[in-house]
Parts: structure tokens; C-alpha cells; sequence
């Protein structure tokens, strides 16, 4: 710590009158505001002192304001940082997938609480695919209701009828999915239907099918054959079926 010479410490206010003009004892003191509460002027570090450090403990363990405790273009700081987001969802019986994003783990982790509340719910399912996907597009939830074969009304099948009726304890999960490239959407849907077989009741069935942005003529980014163009929706999964489309 750097100061002026003549500098004493603000502490001094708080000492009895008969101490309160004594030079030497200020800048003794100095040394401990620094480390309590920070001297205003002081080259050195740390500018925030530990009164302040521990009025912000909070935010350690709130993973929204997580980041600004660490030097994240430091590669040893970054590992602390997956560790302790690692050791902090273990509190909430959350185990984060490697294979996540930082910025998704800690949506995640902010939202599980509330979440847990509503598990098995339509819209908590619809809220987590959410929180996966991005706020551009939502999630949608269909519980399909069976309708009687009428001529001329309902006589389409397998658009707005069906022989038989719907299988029971039965939905539809659509998604999504904001220009995925196709490396990454094979990817993409086993991290979706890993959070749908979380969060859903074990004793329902689903297909989950994931749209995604196709060819754009005249765009470089979404008109590569081979590349980054993909043709219509993909139906990745059916658990009546129990494996990938």
C-alpha cells in the first residue's frame, strides 16, 4: 500500500478525543482500514476491502453474478470457475452435462429451485427446453385428443384423426432449434431428450421433433450444400419405440 506521508487513517474518528490527532497512530491504522475497508488513494491492491468482500458473498453463490470473481481469460481461473458451478449445483441435486454450454449451466443453475417445484408439469418442461434452446423460439407441449372418424370432418388420417385413438399417457414435443449446424444437431437433440425423460411423469410416452431454419438462397451462412444447409424438420426420437430416428 502507497500513500501520501501526511495520510492518516479515517479510523482515527472513532478513537477518544485524546487520540484522535495522533499522526502516527492514524497511519498505524492504515494498514488496517486497508485490509477492513479499503483506503481511498492506495496504489496497491486490494482496492475492495474485506468488509465489502463479504457484504457481496452473496453473489458467489448466485451463478447470474458468478463471472465477476473470476479473470475469465485466465485458463486455471476458468477451470476454478466449471469446478465451483460443479461443487454449487451439487447443493441443488443437480449434475451439470459436460457437454453444456458455461452460459446454459448457469441458466440451469439459476432456475432449478423453481423448477423442481413444478417437475413433471407441462410448463415446467416447456420452461427447461427454454432455457436450453434460447428465448427466440418456444418450446411447444401437445397432448393429443383423440377425434372420432367423421366423412367429410375428420377423415384425414394421421392429420386430424386416428384409428384407434391416442396411446395413453401420451404428448408431442416440438422444438426449435436457431440455425444448428449438423455436427451439432445429433448433439443437440440427446441433450433434449435427455431433459425431457428428467423432467417428465416415468410413466407417459412422447415424439420429439426438432425444427430448424433450411435454405436461404443468397445467404453464404445457410446455403452450402453439405455445410451449414439443412432440408425440412427432423423426427429424432419416439420413446414409444425406445430409440433414435
Amino acid at each position: 500500500m502507497v500513500v501520501s506521508s501526511d495520510q492518516t487513517s479515517t479510523y482515527l474518528q472513532y478513537l477518544p478525543d485524546l487520540f484522535s490527532d495522533q499522526q502516527f497512530l492514524g497511519q498505524v491504522l492504515l494498514a488496517f482500514e486497508q485490509v477492513l475497508t479499503g483506503v481511498e488513494g492506495a496504489e496497491s491492491e486490494p482496492v475492495i476491502g474485506l468488509e465489502d468482500k463479504i457484504a457481496q458473498i452473496h453473489q458467489l453463490f448466485d451463478p447470474t453474478e458468478i463471472n465477476q470473481f473470476f479473470d475469465l481469460n485466465n485458463e486455471e481461473q476458468q477451470e476454478t470457475l466449471k469446478d465451483f458451478l460443479q461443487w454449487l449445483a451439487s447443493w441443488v441435486a443437480l449434475s451439470l452435462r459436460a457437454d453444456w454450454k458455461q452460459e446454459q449451466q448457469q441458466a440451469f443453475l439459476a432456475n432449478i429451485v423453481p423448477l423442481y417445484r413444478d417437475r413433471g408439469t407441462k410448463n415446467n418442461l416447456i420452461e427447461l427446453l427454454q432455457i436450453y434452446t434460447g428465448k427466440e423460439f418456444e418450446p411447444r407441449i401437445i397432448e393429443p385428443e383423440d377425434t372420432p372418424f367423421q366423412i367429410g370432418v375428420n377423415s384425414r388420417l394421421g392429420v386430424n384423426t386416428q384409428i384407434g385413438g391416442s396411446p395413453p399417457y401420451y404428448f408431442q414435443v416440438e422444438v426449435t432449434l436457431p440455425s444448428p449446424t449438423r455436427e451439432l444437431l445429433q448433439r443437440q437433440a440427446d441433450i433434449i431428450i435427455a431433459l425431457v425423460d428428467l423432467q417428465k411423469p416415468a410413466h407417459t410416452d412422447y415424439d420429439l421433433t426438432i425444427f430448424y431454419e433450411t435454405i436461404q438462397i443468397g445467404n453464404p451462412e445457410r446455403s452450402t450444400l453439405g455445410n451449414n444447409m439443412l432440408i425440412g424438420n427432423l423426427k429424432t426420437f419416439t420413446s414409444l419405440e425406445g430409440n433414435n430416428g
